[in-house]
């Protein structure tokens, strides 16, 4: 494979934990982001988007976590929504894999492997 692939993990979460196992029995070694330990910072949000084809941050976001609700971030306008996830990590959805210009919320873990087709 040309292309790197990048996973942001968490090695707590079994969606994140299945996505790399499968990645790594079609023998694909990915870079592995703890973003739990590496916070992507606001303009990483935006790129993430980007590759994603999307412009709604509600697409990395874990809207039910308990935080979420915590900090009234329901109806929150692009730019809150992006500084919260900046600033608390734990409300990103996971996992999200990258391959080049591409990315996937691998969710379910099987799209992890369409992104290598």
């Amino acid at each position: 494979m040309s292309e790197p692939v990048t996973i942001w993990h968490n090695p707590r979460c079994m969606k994140s934990r299945g996505a790399l196992t499968l990645l790594e029995e079609r023998g694909v070694t990915p870079q592995i982001r703890r973003y739990l330990d590496d916070a992507p910072s606001r303009a990483e949000l935006e790129q993430m988007l980007t590759l994603l084809g999307t412009d709604d941050p509600l697409a990395i976001t874990r809207t039910g976590e308990a935080l979420f609700r915590e900090l009234g971030l329901k109806g929150a306008d692009r730019d809150t929504l992006l500084d919260a996830l900046a600033e608390h990590p734990k409300l990103i959805e996971r996992p999200i894999v990258i391959r080049g210009a591409h990315a996937v919320v691998a969710r379910p873990p099987e799209l992890a492997v369409d992104l290598l087709d």
